[in-house]
């Protein structure tokens, strides 16, 4: 007997495949299922702290962007649960992480094409059927299934990322982890930070909002010149845009690559609200008590000992180029993330298209291979640009990949959106227009 033949599979359910799945939900004519081996949805439940939010409007929902009248928006999960009247009286478009996850929750309820609790194994391409068969296990039920499509979509996310000279010691937390160890961390006399993004900024607000009650001394190092804002200005914002994803992406290679490295500001800043409230939050803390907090920048770590129960961390001070070290009690690396290819795509490898570097290559359509029918998800950095990891464009990239699979756009896809230019004008834009002084010269004569 043949098998049911879905159009699409995702694998991995995160903000961007579920996207994918809402989006999906409501074409008649796509069969789509998106499995995660998680139990259910929860995004980075580790840094769910009570005082952070989004860093995008509320619009970047699931849907809005391609679809303002979908039943998944945020608008509506608002009106549905009664907050729209308290949403409206805030006056904040940045919704808070925690509503973001409820929100997200919110949105698995309504779909019936998730799977959860799949852990895939395999995946294998069906010659005779000219499919993708997906392998797994049920971890309910322990029954091994397959799964079998004609599109697949990565959506497995990146993993937490640490330097190769941190150990593993009960005493050092990345800051996926943050929220699990936080008792752990507040009993110490000593805690260190270590990042130079929203992670390590929102980490340590919180634990300087205890500082007094617990006495521990507080500690934030940084390799950046500075605590660098994420710089949020309008013409900036249209870097997020189909023209500069179209520029960025026929630039050369090297050149990209240049310009990841200058642009981390634009995509990894600090939110300069979040930095105002720390001065603020040390201005006043100062006023009522004596306390220790350093802020180091230009400083990075170089290597960890465990000395008991210390740690001895080695650092150097890039301006300067001057080492040093000092010991601390706990240890939180804010140190991000960093994609990794699952194991179960082994088997489809010779499928796939690398660079010169060996990364993965994603083409313009967000396809990874020669046939474009797969895909992948928070992935192409280094070919997208900026836009890969906002959120704001989630929707704009599941348009285009919808439109790849269903061979039309369900979804219309915006092309120019920039008042601005990227790369070199065109010729007629220079021709000089008639004007009014040049027409009733002419007229005169």
């Amino acid at each position: 007997m043949k098998p049911e033949i879905y159009d699409l599979i995702g694998i991995g359910v995160g903000p961007f495949n579920l996207s994918l799945a809402a989006l999906s939900s409501p074409l008649s004519d796509l069969k789509t299922l998106f499995v995660d081996s998680r139990p259910k949805f929860d995004w980075h439940p580790g840094m769910l702290l009570d005082s952070a939010s989004l860093q995008t409007p509320f619009m970047s929902d699931l849907v809005t962007m391609a679809d303002p009248t979908s039943q998944f928006s945020y608008l509506n999960f608002a009106k549905q649960t009664g907050k729209l009247y308290s949403f409206y009286i805030r006056e904040n478009f940045f919704l808070p992480r925690q509503e973001y996850n409820q929100y997200c929750q919110w949105v698995c309820r309504q779909l019936n094409n998730l799977k959860f609790n799949f852990h895939v194994e395999n995946l294998e391409y069906e010659q005779q059927l000219d499919c993708y068969r997906v392998s797994g296990k049920d971890k309910v039920t322990g029954k091994v299934q397959d799964f079998y499509c004609k599109h697949l979509v990565l959506g497995t996310g990146t993993q937490p990322w640490l330097p190769e000279f941190c150990p593993t010691d009960k005493h050092i937390t990345h800051s996926s982890q943050y929220l699990n160890n936080k008792a752990m961390l507040q009993s110490k006399s000593d805690i260190t930070i270590v990042g130079s993004g929203q992670s390590a900024a929102e980490i340590f607000h919180d634990l300087l909002l205890d500082i007094d009650k617990f006495g521990y001394q507080l500690r934030w190092l940084t390799r950046s010149p500075r605590f660098f804002p994420l710089e949020y200005t309008k013409l900036t914002l249209e870097m997020t845009s189909p023209e500069y994803i179209d520029y960025f992406h026929n630039l050369p290679s090297a050149k990209r690559q240049q310009l990841i490295h200058s642009q981390k500001s634009l995509y990894k800043g600090i939110n300069s609200e979040l930095i105002n409230d720390i001065y603020d939050l040390l201005y006043q803390k100062k006023l009522n008590c004596d306390f220790s907090a350093e802020l180091l920048t230009n400083t990075s770590l170089t290597n960890i000992k465990q000395e008991g129960q210390k740690l001895a961390l080695s650092c150097l001070h890039n301006e300067l180029e001057q080492d040093f070290s000092f010991n601390t009690n706990a240890l939180v690396m804010a140190t991000g993330y960093q994609y990794q290819l699952p194991t179960f795509i082994e088997p489809l490898r010779h499928k796939l298209n690398f660079d010169e570097n060996g990364e993965l290559q994603v083409e313009r359509n967000y396809n990874i291979d020669e046939q474009g029918r797969i895909f992948a998800q928070n992935l192409g950095l280094n070919s997208h640009g900026l836009t890969v990891p906002d959120l704001g464009m989630v929707c704009y990239r599941n348009a285009i990949i919808l439109k790849q699979v269903l061979g039309k756009a369900p979804y219309s896809i915006e092309e120019r959106i920039a008042f601005q230019q990227f790369g070199i004008p065109k010729k007629e834009s220079f021709t000089p227009s008639r004007s009014k002084t040049t027409s009733m010269s002419q007229e005169a004569m």
